[in-house]
């Protein structure tokens, strides 16, 4: 099972088959996703679920259905365990970007993390689960990827917000201030806390 998020709402990929009730089951193979993101958009509807027999084509066969983004981005750990946290469109969100080039994955999120905060000698712990939202961008929707890292670093320098990117802020947050932010935060972040 994937979840793909328009907004905060889920576009769940699934195998099993249930009856419908605050949400809307589908075929994927026949679906019309961009009804499917008007839906989401404007009613009260919590959910879709998107149905296909086979688990292991369910991802590979939504990915068809729209152009993808591909990003990295970093939950990074300081000295003290707080986490490293930017500010953007009145949201709370952990740095990410798109790749460039022929860059690896690993070397996008730690790109992104140093030019949209200032934070340097960030080192990859582990992976962490992938993402995958709708966006909207010049009348064209699109699936952004998101691959998750895990970074520790003992940067003690001044924080930096990337301002042509749209980010105001960027803090480090202990425990109890990020479940704050959290608040008022995406699904996706959510979910790689």
């Amino acid at each position: 099972m994937y979840k793909v998020f328009v907004n905060d709402k889920p576009i769940t990929l699934t195998t099993i088959v249930e009856k419908e009730t605050d949400f809307k089951n589908y075929l994927l193979n026949t679906v019309h996703i961009g009804k499917v993101i008007k839906e989401l958009n404007t009613t009260s509807l919590k959910e879709v679920r998107l149905i296909h027999k086979d688990q292991d084509k369910l991802l590979k066969k939504f990915l068809k259905k729209l152009p993808n983004v591909i990003a990295g981005g970093g939950k990074v750990f300081n000295d003290t365990g707080d986490i490293l946290f930017i500010y953007r469109n009145d949201k709370w969100d952990l740095p990410k970007g798109k790749i460039e080039g022929n860059e690896s994955i690993e070397k996008t999120a730690i790109r992104e993390v140093t030019e949209e905060t200032g934070v340097n000698g960030l080192k990859i712990v582990k992976p962490l689960e992938t993402t995958y939202h709708i966006f909207k961008r010049n009348g064209q929707h699109r699936i952004k990827i998101t691959y998750w890292f895990e970074m520790k670093t003992s940067f003690g320098g001044d924080l930096y917000a990337q301002e042509d990117e749209g980010i105001t802020k960027v803090e480090w947050l202990n425990e109890e201030k990020s479940m704050e932010a959290l608040e008022n935060s995406y699904a996706n972040i959510k979910l790689l806390m």
